[in-house]
């Protein structure tokens, strides 16, 4: 019998705690604050059979709406170390790069499309935008979408 596997959304307390505490394993796996399997379960007091037995059917749940996400649309001229700049550019300014995405150069120019998560920065989309056209290369930004 061939069943399509079905999936839910369940508020976190009303799981099981050996459900809750394999998504904290995991969780601490992913960000680094357990080096392994084995210390991670010591930390979550979480039997390493269970983490096996649950931990390719609990997944983190991603909240888009938590988000600001603010999509760029640039002209940058085709010369190395341009791309480069403005990606730095932000990441100086502590903006999370979501996706790049940039096309073949044509006749001098490429166009790159950027989704950046804006949600923890002071700065503006239109100061980002002042702050993108000061630099080298760049010959248009404009913001194409926001969420």
């Amino acid at each position: 019998m061939n069943r399509e596997k079905r999936y839910y959304l369940v508020r976190e307390d009303i799981l099981p705690e050996a459900i809750r505490k394999t998504a904290w394993v995991k969780e601490m796996l992913a960000n680094g604050s357990a080096e392994s399997i084995k210390q991670a379960v010591e930390m979550a007091d979480l039997a390493r059979s269970t983490f096996y037995k649950y931990k390719d059917g609990v997944y983190p749940f991603f909240d888009g709406k938590a988000m600001q996400v603010v999509n760029l649309s640039l002209h940058l001229k085709d010369r190395p170390g341009i791309l480069s700049g403005v990606l730095n550019s932000i990441a100086g300014a502590g903006i999370n790069i979501l996706t790049i995405n940039q096309s073949l150069p044509l006749q001098g120019m490429a166009n790159v499309t950027l989704s950046l998560d804006m949600e923890k920065v002071e700065l503006s989309p239109e100061e980002l935008i002042e702050q993108l056209y000061s630099l080298d290369g760049v010959i248009r930004v404009e913001v194409v979408g926001r969420s």
